[in-house]
């Protein structure tokens, strides 16, 4: 993102040593009660996918926002789970956190990801080509109106459904 010719924004991989600041950032947005969140359970399960999750830092340093991405399975079809998202209070409403969704995406689709999912407000969302998902169930409690999906190549979501499930720790992160 560029304002007055330079660039407003520094994305780049999360690293272990953006842990805290980033957990900060989260709990700033969503506050504590996240950890409860079905989708969030599912992240506890699983490892994080480094690669895909992306802090933005402002000139000078200071975290801006965050996305991370989590493998999971659905009806046994490997998929992203995206999310958290979150921008600063003090920065939203400047399009970052649609640029932290598009580079994410290119990044998934370059590594031959078929698909995302995530738990969120279709109307932010759609914007993006997120939609809302049939037949696919995330662990309770959960709104199925919020179970959205962005198809990133191959098949995409034609013909996935079933239960969502964390990809186990320790194996080899699928693709496709």
């Amino acid at each position: 993102m560029k304002k007055g010719g330079a660039a407003l924004y520094h994305l780049e991989p999360e690293t272990p040593q953006d842990l805290w600041e980033v957990e900060e950032l989260f709990d700033t947005c969503f506050g504590a009660g996240r950890k409860g969140l079905s989708s969030y359970r599912l992240r506890l399960e699983g490892q994080m996918i480094a690669s895909l999750s992306l802090v933005a830092r402002v000139r000078g340093g200071a975290l801006a926002g965050a996305i991370r991405y989590w493998p999971v399975l659905v009806g046994g079809r490997a998929a992203l789970l995206l999310g958290p998202l979150a921008v600063h209070p003090t920065r939203q409403g400047e399009g970052l956190g649609g640029q932290l969704i598009a580079e994410s995406l290119a990044q998934g689709r370059a590594l031959g990801w078929e698909r995302v999912l995530l738990m969120g407000d279709a109307p932010y969302y759609r914007r993006f080509g997120f939609r809302k998902l049939e037949g696919v169930r995330m662990p309770p409690p959960s709104n199925p109106e919020r179970i959205l999906g962005y198809a990133l190549g191959g098949a995409g979501w034609h013909g996935v459904r079933g239960k969502v499930v964390a990809w186990q720790r320790g194996l080899a992160v699928p693709k496709g």
